[in-house]
């Protein structure tokens, strides 16, 4: 799933900080009672944390976006463990597979409660895949990564009694419980809430349910299963979670987990903000969702110990960063290329993106903004997967001549001032976006801007608000190119709705999607077919390394077409103050606090 800051999280306050928490009341609780959170942040254990934009929605069916409330409020049946990424038992205490593999019986926890106290049941759990996931009329990223064979068929859910589920799948699916476990996989919803918004439609004949859980629903009535529950919600400023009391997990000595009372999590649309203010201790963690930047972690490093702060490295991050263009040749609505046709015809043009590949010095980018703590990206995906093909994949360097020899064998031509012309004598110039405030992709931005216009490219830069960025890309396919990251993982499968062609998140070549204005036109590429193919076959292969081939042909192929330019990756840089203990952090998971329940706020 995107990352807007991409890739998603918060911290606590106590005694010691009460003092601050006095003098800045107005700057972090704008309109809220001084002298009744004063008394709050003494009396409980807190976090404070930020992230650079509000939430798009409450519903996590709909979820496009990283960090998000989901991290903190809702469990799956399985959840990957952030330091070793097996899969751990979660709603689900365990589950039996058959020896064809093609049945998987899930056995829930004895006695779970959702947030009102209600009990949470076999029924819940065939009602979020069968009735949610798997529902033609939901317009649901999640279905993409379930879709098991060339059919696309999705499993069989079946109610065995009150804590047992069995999924009959069409055909093996070696990475079912990869793709279903959290942080990034399927939260279980409560039927007595959300069952009867699916049975009533709207004028235009949709489930109540896409539109329930807006981010406008009064947060005492979204009912969660996870450690956290919100309590409030100002737009702009904050979101507050409170400890749930039902929530499931005890610790060795029998006590409920979470430890930590109550989350703050602050919405800061800047990432030097964002600095001064973990500097000045309004915050308790940062890097959480996306690494430190660079520049920061040289800053903070020398800062650790006068600042009770220690500054985590956990290795090389598991997102990926990358450039893509808008390749998608079909009709809108009003019967209106959704891309310029000119512009069209050069993004579809092979040897023009890889010219725009070789121009771009991604070793400039890796020693200017990144300071060197990175590495050059060169597949997609994470370099920490079993999976990824260190060697054999074509890559570009910085060759700008290249990249100019290219453009005049596809028929581009200069004029005198060295403007690059197409053979219709059309300037070649086109829009970059990226999403505000993430300081690092504002630099990329920039400096792809300096070097696409050393080989003729006119490109105009422009950062928007992320929300903006996501409807351009998921829905109106407004857009020519845009820079940014995607979540990673062990597993490949887990990018299945980015690298299928009917993927919701395919936004190089976005296909019709369920809910939206109707487009006519649109047809896949012949190696985005094969890519569908792949992960087919990905799928049913349980041979680790025959399906290690098969993954490795799919990154030959994104490296040889470039549905996207691939950058640089962050190193997994994170700062958490002393008093936040219990922390197990490494570059693996997406989300930093990836064991948030397990934290504890220890004064000195």
């Amino acid at each position: 799933m995107f990352s807007a800051l991409f890739h998603f999280r918060s911290r606590w306050l106590s005694v010691v900080w009460t003092l601050t928490f006095v003098l800045s009341c107005q700057l972090v609780f704008t309109s809220c009672n001084p002298a009744k959170l004063k008394t709050e942040a003494a009396s409980v254990s807190q976090i404070v944390l930020s992230t650079l934009q509000d939430p798009k929605t409450f519903n996590p069916t709909f979820n496009q976006e990283f960090p998000n409330i989901f991290l903190f409020a809702f469990d799956g049946l399985v959840r990957e463990n952030g330091v070793t990424g097996a899969i751990e038992p979660a709603l689900a205490e365990s589950w039996q597979f058959s020896v064809d593999k093609k049945r998987i019986v899930f056995t829930l926890r004895d006695r779970l409660q959702w947030s009102d106290g209600e009990p949470l049941t076999a029924d819940d759990v065939v009602f979020t895949f069968r009735d949610v996931i798997f529902n033609k009329k939901v317009p649901t990223d999640f279905k993409d990564g379930l879709k098991i064979g060339v059919k696309g068929a999705f499993p069989q859910v079946n109610k065995l009694d009150e804590r047992r589920v069995e999924f009959i799948l069409p055909e093996r699916f070696a990475p079912f419980l990869p793709t279903i476990a959290m942080p990034d996989g399927i939260s279980i919803l409560p039927q007595h809430i959300l069952g009867e918004s699916l049975k009533s439609l709207d004028s235009q004949g949709n489930p109540l349910f896409v539109s329930t859980w807006a981010t406008d629903t009064d947060p005492a009535k979204i009912i969660v299963n996870g450690a956290y529950k919100i309590e409030s919600y100002i737009a702009g400023q904050r979101l507050i979670f409170r400890r749930n009391p039902y929530y499931w997990r005890k610790d060795d000595q029998g006590n409920q987990l979470p430890y930590i009372e109550r989350i703050i999590w602050e919405f800061v649309e800047n990432t030097d903000t964002q600095l001064l203010k973990f500097r000045s201790t309004d915050l308790d963690v940062m890097g959480d969702a996306r690494p430190l930047r660079p520049e920061y972690f040289s800053l903070l490093k020398r800062e650790e110990k006068r600042g009770n702060f220690k500054v985590y490295n956990g290795g090389p991050w598991s997102g990926t960063t990358y450039i893509t263009f808008n390749l998608n040749k079909a009709r809108n609505d009003k019967n209106q290329p959704i891309v310029d046709p000119i512009k069209s015809r050069w993004f579809n043009n092979l040897a023009f993106r890889q010219a725009v590949a070789y121009a771009i010095n991604r070793e400039r980018i890796l020693t200017n903004i990144f300071r060197g703590i990175g590495v050059v990206q060169n597949s997609p995906i994470s370099v920490q997967s079993p999976y990824y093909q260190k060697e054999g994949l074509k890559v570009y360097n910085y060759v700008p001549n290249k990249s100019k020899e290219l453009l005049l064998k596809a028929g581009f031509k200069y004029d005198s001032r060295g403007q690059l012309l197409d053979n219709e004598g059309n300037r070649v110039r086109f829009t970059l976006l990226t999403n505000a405030g993430n300081k690092v992709r504002e630099g990329m931005g920039a400096q792809i801007q300096e070097d696409l216009g050393k080989i003729g490219i006119k490109v105009d830069f422009n950062a928007i608000n992320f929300g903006v960025l996501v409807d351009k890309t998921s829905t109106t396919r407004d857009w020519d190119c845009h820079l940014i990251g995607f979540t990673g993982g062990i597993e490949p499968h887990s990018g299945a709705n980015l690298w299928t062609s009917r993927g919701g998140s395919h936004t190089f070549n976005l296909a019709p999607q369920p809910g939206q204005p109707p487009i006519t036109g649109w047809e896949a590429s012949e190696w985005e077919q094969e890519i569908d193919r792949l992960f087919t076959a990905g799928t049913q292969e349980v041979d680790e390394n025959k399906r290690k081939a098969i993954y490795g042909k799919f990154q030959q192929i994104v490296q040889e077409q470039l549905p996207v330019i691939h950058l640089v990756n962050d190193q997994a840089l994170m700062a958490v103050r002393d008093r936040v203990q219990g922390l197990k952090y490494s570059g693996l998971p997406s989300w930093g606090l990836w064991n948030i329940p397990e934290l504890k706020i220890v004064e000195d």
